[in-house]
């Protein structure tokens, strides 16, 4: 199995820190955001992974041939002309990848999940699989009775695309299958969310909820939560 972290985002709320450098390379405990992803995918096996770039790129491509890519081997996906969004990263990023399934995860969450135990799921299941947990947001993954996906909702708007049903915050990791991966062609926008994507294609192909036992995660966005974030990446 191979993976993508997606790693080429503007990080807005992380000024004036990504003034001068990616959100990528923004350091946790001595540590950059990216190097802590790339260790926990090779601590679960995966060494073979794909990462994207735009703001800063040379930064992140340097840093990587520096640490030799923390004992894997990283290419690079060059947005850099163009910033794809989630979706249109994936999908640019696929002939490089050449392989599948994909685990894809953001470079700026942190969490306690065994990567080990969602892969056994896709394993087992054969089935995408989207992380999921139950903390409280505004906006929700929808699922059905088989823990599929159905839908999309803000319930500070009300709005709802597709059917309601168990609401779930999604985390930022999924592995996709060979079937979802071929999917994305069928997008006609070149950028797009991976959300977007998955509320397209739902009724094409199945998309499971996978909530990891004792689940803590932690979206390192906001200049104010690096402390925060700090106590929580030596919790891990």
């Amino acid at each position: 199995m191979k993976a993508m972290i997606f790693a080429a985002g503007l990080g807005t709320r992380l000024k004036p820190l990504t003034d001068t450098m990616p959100k990528a390379l923004v350091p946790l405990v001595g540590k950059p955001l990216l190097q802590w992803q790339v260790e926990k995918l090779r601590d679960a096996g995966i060494t073979d992974i794909m990462v994207n770039v735009h703001h800063f790129p040379d930064m992140i491509i340097d840093t990587i041939r520096r640490n030799q890519g923390w004992g894997c081997h990283i290419e690079v996906s060059d947005e850099r002309d163009e910033l794809l969004d989630t979706g249109g990263g994936l999908r640019k990023a696929l002939p490089l990848l050449d392989h599948e399934p994909v685990l894809a995860c953001n470079v700026d969450i942190l969490s306690n999940i065994d990567i080990r135990t969602l892969i056994a799921r896709y394993e087992q299941t054969g089935v995408s699989q989207l992380v999921v947990s139950d903390r409280q947001t505004q906006r929700y993954l929808c699922f059905d009775e088989n823990d599929q996906l159905c839908g999309w909702t803000n319930i500070t708007t009300g709005e709802l695309k597709g059917k309601d049903g168990r609401h779930l915050a999604f985390s930022g990791m999924q592995i996709l299958n060979e079937k979802a991966l071929r999917l994305l062609d069928t997008m006609s926008d070149e950028k797009f969310s991976l959300i977007a994507y998955y509320l397209h294609s739902m009724s094409n192909v199945p998309l499971q909820a996978f909530m990891p036992a004792n689940y803590r995660m932690m979206d390192v966005g906001k200049i104010d939560q690096i402390e925060q974030a700090e106590a929580f990446a030596e919790s891990l």
